[in-house]
């Protein structure tokens, strides 16, 4: 048994995973969120802010004390779009350096599609002939990522996430239908860039990971609190997944607010997360000719996939 320790750091959050790995099975020690927002306003100035990195760099001296109390595994930083993105991202990089000791990897999407992809089907049983399509919706970028049994066949990382589309598109309370309909068009445009490079047409099944696809979820399972054990592997009908993304994209911030599994770091920006995420599923069910008319939402992704990254150097 070995313990190891992964960061992800994205748009709007930042979270930590320590755990035991045996035999490539990962067996959860720590797993936390904080909402951070580093990529608040990056879109629009291609800067992270002081409050944002201060936000960020508070929440990492709490994982490098963790990381302490629990044995100083070996550990993996990765950050991804907001870091990506920025012209100041140095001092990000320094900052994270000075509290936790450890260089964060600002990673290439394509990287991140891989880690996404490897994460979340670590815990899926995936038959040989079937393509399973991983959509990874985050603050700052949704991966699509395709692969089978043995292996990556295609991904491609977009510029589309939640809080970049909420800054961009849907800034009043609640949207416009203008508004929705600009973002629609935009989400549209990127899924066919996308289907130019991972065979959409070939998925015989969807995996979506991240808060926003597991916020729509327990939204359509209508769960009296947030319960990861009851919305990993849930599989819902794509209309339900329609649905239940309508109902929040339309909500105004007040009622998303009161419901009792919503994060408040995600109220102001589950609405476009939750359009993309089933403007994504309904584009694949209707490319795969009739193969996908569900999806299943995974609470292991990217952070799961760092975790086994670091297995694999340490091994």
């Amino acid at each position: 048994m070995m313990r190891t320790a992964a960061i992800d750091c994205g748009t709007n959050s930042i979270r930590l995973l320590i755990a035991d790995s045996e035999d490539g099975v990962l067996t959860d020690v720590v797993r936390l969120m904080r909402v951070v927002r580093l990529g608040e306003g990056v879109d629009a100035t291609g800067r992270l802010s002081e409050a944002a990195l201060a936000r960020t760099f508070a929440a990492a001296e709490e994982y490098a004390a963790l990381l302490q109390e629990h044995g100083a595994p070996p550990v993996r930083f990765v950050a991804t779009s907001a870091s990506r993105d920025a012209e100041n991202r140095q001092e990000f990089v320094d900052g994270i350096r000075e509290r936790l000791g450890v260089e964060p990897e600002v990673i290439t999407g394509d990287e991140e599609a891989r880690l996404s992809f490897d994460g979340a089907v670590s815990v899926l049983a995936t038959a040989a002939d079937e393509t399973v399509l991983v959509i990874d919706v985050g603050g700052g970028s949704t991966e699509f990522v395709a692969g089978t049994e043995a292996g990556l066949v295609a991904s491609l990382s977009t510029n589309m996430g939640c809080v970049r589309y909420t800054e961009r598109f849907l800034t009043d309370d609640p949207p416009t239908e203008a508004q929705i309909t600009a973002m629609t068009a935009e989400v549209g445009r990127l899924i066919d860039a996308a289907a130019a490079e991972v065979p959409l047409d070939r998925v015989t099944r969807i995996v979506g990971v991240a808060g926003s696809v597991t916020t729509v979820t327990a939204h359509a399972l209508g769960l009296p609190a947030y319960q990861p054990e009851r919305i990993h592997g849930a599989e819902l009908p794509v209309p339900a997944i329609s649905a239940a993304a309508s109902d929040l994209l339309h909500m105004p911030r007040a009622a998303r607010a009161a419901l009792p599994y919503m994060h408040p770091g995600r109220v102001d920006v589950i609405g476009a997360g939750a359009l993309i995420w089933a403007t994504v599923v309904e584009r694949v069910a209707s490319a795969a000719g009739g193969r996908v008319t569900t999806a299943v939402s995974s609470e292991h992704d990217i952070l799961d996939g760092i975790a086994l990254s670091v297995v694999d150097r340490v091994g």
